[in-house]
């Protein structure tokens, strides 16, 4: 199993949206989270500095990478667009974050 961390950044004004959004996901795209070998998944927001901070756990056989090709994801993402800072292809600006501690 592996961690995965990083940080996006959410647009001011938009905290609230961020959630519903986030509490209404759409289920097909849970699916291909899962299916990509994605669980234990959850973002964090820093109200101060709009800083989201994500972590998920990714099974050693995953295919998280292939996910920027899926269909359903890039409709989330340009749905998310609005709210966040993204790429020229909607994709979230997102900055992978190097372990320094981890205890179980």
């Amino acid at each position: 199993m592996i961690r995965n961390a990083f940080k996006m950044k959410l647009k001011p004004g938009f905290e609230a949206e961020y959630k519903k959004r986030h509490d209404e996901i759409w289920p097909e795209l849970s699916v291909e989270l899962k299916e990509a070998g994605i669980s234990d998944y959850s973002i964090f927001l820093d109200e101060e500095t709009l800083t989201l901070f994500a972590v998920q756990k990714l099974s050693d056989n995953n295919t998280s990478a292939k996910l920027s090709d899926n269909p359903i994801v890039r409709k989330w993402w340009d749905y998310m667009s609005d709210i966040m800072e993204c790429n020229s292809d909607n994709s979230p600006v997102a900055k992978t974050l190097k372990e320094v501690f981890h205890a179980e």
